[in-house]
């Protein structure tokens, strides 16, 4: 029933069967209308265009994001083009020639794992990677590698890109590492922003919180974000005018200064039509009443529907026994299978040449689920062909 708001990109992949939506999902229509318009109102405004941006647009999306975060204050998030901007003013507010503790998971994204994965081969940075498997104790042993020393940093994802697993219970985990450490807490929330109901009203101001809306947010491109706690007194080294936007015109002498929200970590100009889409996005999920909560319930009767089909197809490697979380602790929106891997490439590839649209990393495919499925539709027949 949710087909019909992405007409233009089904109708550009006829005969497809999406599952990478978890990598790039389709975009709703609205989202055209949108890009056009921040067109249409920069040709009509030029520079003054500026003003609506800030003045409108930002706030708009701002309190979109904090009603469905519960976040108490809308003006502590801050917007960037991706969120390897904010981990890089994150880091930067740290002395990279004093010692340096960082402990994360051994899951991370790429925009985190490749850059703490350089600033480790500085003698003065330490980083611990917890493993996120098995999944059901991870938390107790992250609290506990926190725990065992000085800790500056804590980074892990709230849902992880290679399994689909996630954090059960994000406050109770945050405020068990907060009783033990006062280090800075950031959250990458990629996976997890619209594809899990989320509450940070208890944990607002202790925690940095990344996400956007290329994956579940559904704007594309362009548009991340990160909500600040609001005691936040960082002074990022890598900073950009937009971090002291309303005060550009006063005379510049002294310390840098920063804004006294959110916006101390924003960087320089971007291109704003991201922002459009997403507050398109925002207001549709507003006029056909869905909620996060609506939209995960969904996601999972499409997982059921899709595992009792692999059940009656009974293949030999795409089945229940190969996927990753056997647990049940899956809370993201896409199914992981692990195979061996010199099999995921060949798998992956054989599956898009029968229109069966995946993605794997390292021994693990990819399968995701988003409103534009139905589940009566998926036919996956071609798998009794596939050894």
């Amino acid at each position: 029933m949710y087909q019909q708001f992405y007409q233009h990109f089904l109708k550009a992949n006829p005969g497809k069967q999406h599952f990478a939506c978890h990598s790039h999902h389709y975009w709703p229509d609205v989202t055209r209308d949108a890009t056009l318009a921040y067109w249409d109102d920069s040709a009509r405004l030029v520079d003054d265009k500026w003003e609506l941006v800030f003045g409108e647009k930002v706030p708009a999306v701002q309190q979109h994001i904090a009603r469905i975060l519960k976040l108490p204050d809308a003006a502590q998030i801050v917007f960037a083009p991706n969120t390897h901007e904010f981990v890089m003013r994150l880091l930067s507010c740290f002395d990279w020639s004093k010692p340096l503790t960082v402990v994360t998971t051994d899951s991370e994204f790429h925009s985190f794992h490749r850059q703490i994965n350089r600033l480790s081969e500085l003698n003065t940075v330490n980083v611990i990677r917890v493993p996120t498997e098995p999944f059901a104790t991870l938390p107790e042993r992250l609290e506990a590698a926190v725990a065992a020393q000085h800790t500056d940093l804590v980074f892990f994802s709230q849902v992880f890109f290679n399994s689909g697993v996630g954090i059960k219970d994000l406050t109770a985990l945050v405020q068990a590492l907060d009783k033990v450490t006062d280090a800075m807490i950031v959250v990458d929330a990629y996976h997890g922003f619209m594809a899990v109901p989320t509450d940070l009203s208890t944990i607002a101001d202790r925690v940095f919180y990344l996400a956007g809306s290329y994956k579940y947010a559904q704007g594309g491109e362009g548009c991340c974000f990160m909500a600040v706690p609001k005691s936040s007194e960082h002074r990022p080294i890598y900073t950009g005018w937009f971090a002291e936007f309303g005060e550009l015109a006063q005379a510049k002498q002294g310390q840098v200064q920063y804004a006294n929200n959110g916006y101390r970590f924003a960087g320089a100009t971007m291109d704003c039509s991201a922002l459009y889409r997403v507050l398109a996005v925002f207001e549709l999920y507003q006029q056909q009443e869905l909620t996060v909560e609506k939209v995960q319930a969904y996601i999972q009767s499409l997982q059921h529907s899709f595992l009792s089909i692999l059940d009656e197809i009974q293949h030999p490697q795409l089945n229940r026994t190969h996927l990753l979380d056997k647990q049940n602790q899956q809370q993201g929106q896409f199914l992981t299978f692990r195979f061996a891997a010199e099999d995921v490439a060949r798998i992956a590839a054989v599956l898009k040449q029968q229109g069966i649209i995946t993605d794997y990393r390292g021994d693990r495919l990819r399968f995701g689920f988003a409103l534009y499925h139905n589940a009566a539709d998926y036919n996956l027949s071609c798998l009794k062909d596939i050894g």
